[in-house]
């Protein structure tokens, strides 16, 4: 930040501080309220509070000195995480499917053989009551009456789990350290994962060439997203461990691991499938230069670790590993019979084409990140992949974009957030919101693109934890040569190691 008086700076610090004290507090209103998805009227204004207080506090963090800031994020990351530990799931009932998938695997059974209202597990449901309550009306909005009769907090009590492996151990392991805790063993382990991505942001951040330090503000984007806290805490969606394992495997690529990236990446898509979308920009320029052996890494090291984490289950259960995913796929519209999603491309093309126009969409998008994405900032790529894709196939369920946060977070292109809170607006309003909510989002995104290439052709955004850190007549987002992290007043493209630039920006043309 400039250099200002030390009085102005500590005032600045400490009105932060009290924003991100608000916040806290007005997201442990959120999920204590009484606002839930059955009552979904008390939400409305305590998440317009919420978004309010967070980009306030977010904006006064930018002006904390560097020095401050990161254990102000960090500290921040707790509170805002502790939040959302208040109370029981408010707004998803999927927390109640970890539980019982770890209390069968500890069993010794296959989550993906029985469905919870098969008659074989009626023993394992009468010792799981906060999960089949016994003797009450059943009307709770967390509730439903199961066809075989009892009362379920499961939702779908009569399709198997349709969670991928790496999920799965993570519910095994959170009923084997904390299972007598039930659904709070699930949110302890969501706070616990948001808080450790925010820390993996943070290191990642410091360690940024030419001017560390100055682009941790980014870190809060995740840490302080009252979405983390609703999601990935109150709610406690495995998406979480997706993130993180995401975040970690994108600076690994970004630091030449390419094997340990592609390692962390294949458990990420093994626990939620959608961090399959990151592979690209894990992969970022790499149809611009000549191809080498090592490239294989990565796309390897991923697709081996997806295979073991399923080869367990696989051998238990065999086809039915994908449990009820197919039919997940038919109920939530992306079907052909029943279109319901692709908003966007709706407006475009007939319902039967929406799902090949976004096919086109997303092979468009990666082969832009393949070709013309940095390798240095894969982060960059990835996030133009997978939020590209939310916008493509407009989902309704908001912890989706728990990947966009997390994306976010690492590079700062604060406008993606419009991306999980469509998903969110379309998940409180239903299907009618879906058009609006992501056409509006597309908007914020565009104007997001549009203001930082005219800050790089202006000159004015060129900052070192700014935007304007690529060559002109680059795409905004992407560079197409080195990162010009250097430190602040050097020439376009230089390093803050003298002539390390020059070398790297031959070795690309070169395709060495």
């Amino acid at each position: 930040m400039p250099d200002t008086p030390p009085v102005r700076r500590r005032a600045t610090t400490a009105t932060c501080c009290l924003a991100l004290a608000a916040l806290a507090v007005s997201t442990a209103l959120t999920v204590t309220g009484g606002g839930t998805l059955g009552d979904r009227g008390p939400l409305y204004a305590w998440y317009a509070v919420d978004a309010l207080l967070f980009a306030l506090a977010v904006a006064l963090l930018r002006r904390v000195p560097a020095r401050r800031a990161g254990r102000l994020v960090l500290a921040g990351s707790v509170l805002v995480a502790a939040a959302g530990l208040l109370a029981p799931p408010r707004t998803s009932d999927d927390a109640y499917r970890y539980v019982w998938d770890g209390q069968v695997q500890q069993a010794g059974l296959s989550p993906y053989a029985y469905a919870p209202d098969d008659p074989a597990l009626a023993g394992l449901r009468a010792r799981a009551p906060g999960l089949f309550p016994p003797g009450d009306g059943c009307d709770g909005w967390d509730e439903r009456r199961a066809a075989a009769g009892f009362c379920s907090r499961l939702n779908r009590p009569e399709v198997p789990t349709i969670y991928p492996p790496v999920a799965e151990l993570w519910f095994a392991g959170l009923h084997r350290v904390a299972g007598g805790w039930g659904v709070r063993a699930a949110q302890a382990g969501g706070a616990l994962l948001a808080v450790a991505t925010t820390g993996v942001l943070l290191t990642a951040l410091r360690r940024r060439p030419g001017a560390p330090g100055r682009a941790l503000w980014r870190a809060a984007l995740w840490g302080w997203c009252p979405g983390v806290a609703v999601w990935a805490v109150n709610d406690a969606h495995v998406d979480v461990l997706g993130a993180l394992l995401m975040v970690g495997g994108l600076v690994l690529a970004g630091r030449g691991r390419a094997g340990a990236a592609g390692a962390l990446l294949g458990a990420a898509t093994a626990t939620k499938l959608l961090p399959a979308l990151a592979l690209p920009g894990a992969m970022s320029g790499l149809l611009a230069r000549r191809p080498r052996l090592r490239d294989l890494a990565l796309p390897l090291s991923a697709s081996g670790v997806l295979a073991l984490g399923y080869l367990p289950y696989v051998l238990a259960s065999g086809a039915g590993v994908l449990g009820y995913l197919p039919g997940y796929l038919r109920e939530e519209g992306y079907d052909q019979d029943r279109i319901d999603r692709f908003g966007l491309l709706r407006l475009l093309l007939p319902d039967r084409l929406a799902p090949y126009g976004a096919a086109l969409v997303l092979l468009a998008l990666v082969l832009h990140v393949l070709r013309r994405g940095d390798p240095e900032r894969p982060w960059r790529g990835a996030l133009l992949v997978t939020g590209g894709a939310l916008l493509t196939v407009t989902p309704g369920y908001p912890w989706y974009g728990l990947l966009v946060v997390a994306l976010v977070g690492l590079d700062g292109r604060w406008e993606w957030l419009a991306v999980p809170a469509a998903g969110q607006l379309v998940y409180l309003l239903g299907g009618g919101a879906q058009q609006p909510a992501y056409a509006a989002a597309l908007v914020v995104v565009l104007t997001g693109v549009a203001v930082r290439r005219h800050r790089r052709r202006s000159g004015s955004g060129a900052r070192a934890d700014g935007p304007a850190d690529v060559p002109r007549g680059v795409p905004a987002g992407f560079s197409a040569t080195v990162p010009t992290d250097g430190p602040p007043g050097a020439p376009a493209g230089a390093s803050a190691t003298n002539g390390r630039g020059r070398r790297r920006a031959r070795t690309l043309r070169s395709g060495r």
